[in-house]
């Protein structure tokens, strides 16, 4: 398994086991699952009594493209909350794709950041 594989799946297990206190009903797309959303299969969808309320994306360095910006824009479209969860060092390059999607302000963005500190 590559390192950003590895990290994506760690983060998405983490950010689930984070939100089930905001969320009732969470569902992710890892592990052979696939649960899809408006024709995109997000890495969480995030509900409440039968309702979507937000979809989460997780993204390593290497998975951010225009390609990926174009599915980001139809899951902003659909009216649903997007959160982006980008390496710090992409928050720059992110925001640059939003804005030439038209969907920055349908977006929020969060970050993670692999720190390893050696003695």
């Amino acid at each position: 398994m590559d390192e950003e594989k590895l990290i994506h799946d760690w983060l998405v297990r983490k950010l689930k086991e984070r939100l089930l206190r905001d969320y009732n009903e969470i569902q992710d797309n890892i592990e052979g699952q696939k649960h899809e959303f408006d024709g995109c299969y997000p890495d969480i969808i995030l509900g409440n009594h039968g309702m979507v309320l937000a979809v989460l994306e997780v993204e390593t360095e290497h998975s951010i493209n225009s390609g990926k910006a174009a599915e980001w824009k139809r899951i902003a479209e659909s009216g649903t909350k997007l959160i982006l969860m980008v390496p710090k060092k992409s928050v720059k390059y992110v925001t640059s794709l939003l804005w030439e999607q038209g969907i920055m302000d349908k977006a929020s963005i969060g970050t993670y950041d692999v720190v390893i500190a050696m003695p």
